[in-house]
């Protein structure tokens, strides 16, 4: 009977877990409904690179972490990451593929950040040697298995075909002194017309926590080996 009453609990405890999961979800999917393309101010430490790719985003993403590294050395830890060996992030790309009824990428990839998402069909818009690195695409991606466009950076910005989004991002590291910097990513996100813009802020408002938390998940490794790469690996 113990036993009965415990596994009783147990499952009453889950089941409640599971629904203040899926309130807090839903409220966070309304949210980010309702906050669409009001939340695309840009804080006055934004990316000079990104302006000319994206000036006016519908969509803004921005997080920063501090390093104790020199930037050059960040920089260079950011493109190198594995983000797929992120738990989380392979959690969140597997909780798309579940809802969207996409299925797995078989093909082959670099390991290296930078590389991989050149692999898939982003494109370099923009680099300042050691410090900041634009990458860029167009994309339907509310597809199960989207395809991202590699659009030359001279195009990118002019780029209008109806049906598409624009995306463009950055790997950025601004110095504080010689052995101190501040790591951003910032991702800005535009429509290219008034339908697609309907359809994409139904599809972001489902995706936006997965995708931030995709973004959180690349700050605290990224500092970690940033940090012992510029202390000798040690």
């Amino acid at each position: 009977m113990q036993s009965r009453s415990t596994l009783t609990k147990t499952g009453g405890g889950l089941a409640l877990g599971a629904s203040v999961a899926a309130l807090g979800y839903a409220g966070l999917v309304a949210y980010h409904r309702l906050r669409y393309g009001r939340n695309a101010a840009i804080d006055d430490d934004r990316s000079a690179l990104l302006d000319r790719f994206i000036p006016a985003p519908e969509v803004v993403e921005h997080h920063r972490i501090r390093v104790d590294a020199p930037a050059e050395v960040v920089l260079h830890t950011a493109r190198s990451m594995e983000l797929l060996n992120q738990p989380l992030v392979r959690v969140v790309i597997k909780a798309r593929e579940w809802a969207l009824g996409g299925k797995p990428d078989d093909r082959r990839h670099p390991a290296a950040l930078l590389a991989q998402m050149q692999s898939i069909g982003w494109v370099i818009l923009a680099e300042q040697a050691g410090r900041e690195i634009v990458l860029g695409a167009v994309t339907q991606p509310w597809e199960a298995a989207p395809v991202f466009r590699s659009i030359p950076a001279r195009e990118f910005t002019a780029f209008r075909e109806p049906g598409y989004v624009k995306i463009a991002w950055t790997l950025r590291a601004v110095p504080l002194d010689e052995r101190t910097s501040v790591f951003h990513t910032e991702t800005r996100v535009a429509t290219t017309d008034p339908e697609t813009r309907k359809h994409f802020r139904r599809y972001w408002s489902f995706v936006a926590p997965g995708v931030e938390l995709i973004r959180l998940a690349i700050l605290r490794p990224l500092r970690r080996a940033a940090e012992k790469a510029a202390a000798g690996g040690q």
